[in-house]
């Protein structure tokens, strides 16, 4: 197995698997080893990103990108006192009917990933059933039920009773399950697992796993719960189960390049358009429903999407960085039912060790598109695109395209259930939340215009979501008098 080099071993000084896992995704491939600020939210001139709801429904030096788990989960944890309590089920509690083959799995967010991510957890090895459903609109929830009994007939057994569409349904359907899927817009991320592990579940979580720093922490104070409780937690980052990934980054930490100077990273390519309003709809609905636009629901398409990219460059280093700048806008985005978001990002990542990534997103129509990584070392570069992997100089190779053929997002759940069933470690939520993290540092730096650094972005008291969720009640941004919502200025917006 290759041991990880400086400043990697290190990178937040973890014990064990988490070190591991978060240095080395083969292992889990292979089936083995509220704040004080209480602002009104909303990204306006010279106002702030922004609260996390209650229940619904001693840090390092910046510059230091090796610090503790226990240090990192310390870190802001006044923060936390409003979360959803964990621990109150017995740690190790199995969590299906003893002798049995059968996992009941239960979907929260019934969308498109959400039931491309059931279908791939019904396709795994062994004995699973879909025993319920949440999802605050119906008609995703019908949709995606109608299109699982189609795929899977005599594996989806969901009565009438077992589809929750109020906003503390998630609670409900997770109850029914032994492993959930949460696959919701993404702010909804650190309140289900927090619930989830409260209650004892095996957990799929798409990424990102959060759209701000409360959020984030909450996450890995659920993360830590998990550990304890010998819960598995896999992330919808599949390239960490990808054949050609796995096999390039190896060799990259081996050396292949030599010592790492930059890294590019870009999701540069067309997105979906927002949506327009519905007669009569409330504006909780209709954000909920247009929530990519939202920033407290998508965490913009740099956190949404572009977490993909940073998250293989956090991977490679090994490290997360330690502070960042970086400049964005609204090119085309110009109408009402594109909310908030920005259209492109552009960040410089510094690494403690002097190194940088070069980050670009972008989604304006006629633009050249890419999604790729690429490295430039001492000894070499390699070039990360696609399943056409290679590297280039001192120690040249390309990847065999016919050696990996498997579906990465069927792999991550190949090797999820794998670890449930024979009881492997496993918990991805922690890496994931720091590539969550190295991603909303970004969008902090391009919604601002400063330079800002990890310590500052992960203790942020900012928090995007509303305090009560409801159709009724208010979300955290509201539009003008003529329809248009408030959209971050750089040099007047505050981000952190």
């Amino acid at each position: 197995m290759w041991t990880p080099r400086l400043p990697f071993a290190s990178i937040l000084a973890m014990p064990g698997e988490f070190a591991r896992q978060f240095s080395l995704a083969r292992n889990v491939s292979s089936g083995g080893p509220p704040g004080a600020s209480r602002r009104r939210r909303g990204i306006v001139p010279g106002k702030s990103e922004q609260h996390r709801p209650q229940a619904m429904n001693s840090t390092p030096h910046p510059d230091d990108s090796r610090f503790s788990r226990r240090q990192f989960l310390q870190t802001g944890s006044s923060a936390l006192a409003g979360a959803v309590l964990l621990g109150t089920l017995p740690a190790g509690q199995a969590v299906h009917a003893a002798g049995s083959d059968l996992l009941k799995i239960a979907l929260v967010g019934c969308g498109g990933r959400g039931s491309g991510a059931a279908d791939q957890a019904l396709k795994t090895a062994g004995g699973t059933k879909l025993v319920a459903l949440a999802d605050v609109l119906p008609e995703k929830l019908e949709n995606g039920l109608a299109s699982l009994q189609a795929r899977h007939p005599g594996k989806v057994e969901v009565p009438p009773e077992r589809r929750f569409t109020d906003f503390d349904g998630y609670k409900k359907a997770i109850a029914l399950a032994d492993v959930v899927i949460l696959a919701t817009s993404p702010g909804f991320r650190p309140m289900h697992l927090a619930e989830a592990v409260r209650q004892g579940k095996h957990v799929f979580m798409e990424k990102p796993v959060a759209t701000d720093a409360p959020g984030i922490r909450q996450v890995l104070a659920a993360a830590e719960e998990a550990r304890k409780k010998n819960l598995k937690v896999g992330v919808g980052f599949q390239r960490r189960h990808q054949a050609s990934y796995l096999e390039t980054i190896k060799r990259i930490h081996d050396g292949a390049v030599g010592e790492i100077q930059e890294l590019r990273v870009y999701w540069n390519g067309g997105s979906r358009d927002g949506l327009e309003r519905l007669p009569g709809e409330t504006e909780m609905h209709y954000q909920i429903r247009n929530w990519y636009y939202f920033t407290w629901l998508s965490g913009d398409h740099i956190v949404e999407q572009h977490c993909h990219n940073i998250d293989v460059g956090n991977w490679i280093k090994g490290a997360h960085p330690v502070r960042a700048q970086g400049m964005g806008g609204r090119q085309v985005r110009n109408t009402k039912r594109h909310g908030q978001i920005f259209d492109h990002h552009f960040v410089e990542f510094e690494y403690a060790d002097g190194s940088r990534m070069f980050s670009q997103c972008r989604q304006i129509p006629g633009c050249w598109p890419t999604v790729s990584e690429h490295v430039l070392g001492t000894k070499g570069t390699a070039d990360l695109l696609g399943r056409g992997h290679a590297i280039k100089g001192a120690n040249p190779w390309r990847f065999d395209v016919k050696q990996g053929r498997k579906d990465a997002f069927q792999q991550e759940h190949d090797d999820l259930f794998n670890a449930i069933r024979n009881d492997k470690t496993y918990n991805e939520a922690e890496f994931a939340a720091i590539s969550t993290m190295t991603a909303i540092l970004g969008r902090m730096c391009t919604y601002s215009g400063q330079q800002i650094e990890w310590h500052d972005a992960l203790n942020s008291k900012i928090e995007l979501l509303p305090k009560t969720f409801g159709w009724d009640a208010p979300p955290p941004v509201l539009p003008d008098a003529n329809g248009f919502y408030p959209v971050a200025m750089p040099g007047q917006t505050i981000s952190v």
